[in-house]
């Protein structure tokens, strides 16, 4: 039985890396590599459940969050660049600043 789950865990790898591959836009790449990342999880916490050795759910869970943080950085890295690969404008108001504008204004 476990066979065939980690069996469907490497089809829907091997589905996810096509996509990433053959996606049409950047966004469709990301969210195929946050799958994959996330499939790897589920397979190695499945391989930690059949060897019978726990600490393979600490390595899923700091592959998880690792996965997690890459997959923001990207996309933050992205958000600033157009599709050409020169800097975008710069929104008008950041998160981090939003009373820098107004501030200088005054």
């Amino acid at each position: 039985m476990f066979a065939a789950a980690i069996a469907a865990v490497i089809a829907a790898m091997v589905l996810a890396l096509v996509r990433a591959f053959a996606g049409p836009s950047l966004y469709d790449r990301v969210l195929a590599g946050n799958s994959f990342g996330t499939k790897t999880v589920l397979l190695l916490g499945l391989m930690g459940f059949i060897t019978g050795r726990p600490d393979f759910l600490d390595i899923a869970l700091l592959y998880a969050l690792i996965n997690f943080t890459a997959t923001l950085a990207i996309l933050r890295f992205f958000s600033y660049r157009n599709p050409k690969g020169a800097p975008a404008e710069p929104f008008e108001q950041t998160p981090l600043e939003p009373m820098r504008d107004k501030e200088a204004a005054s």
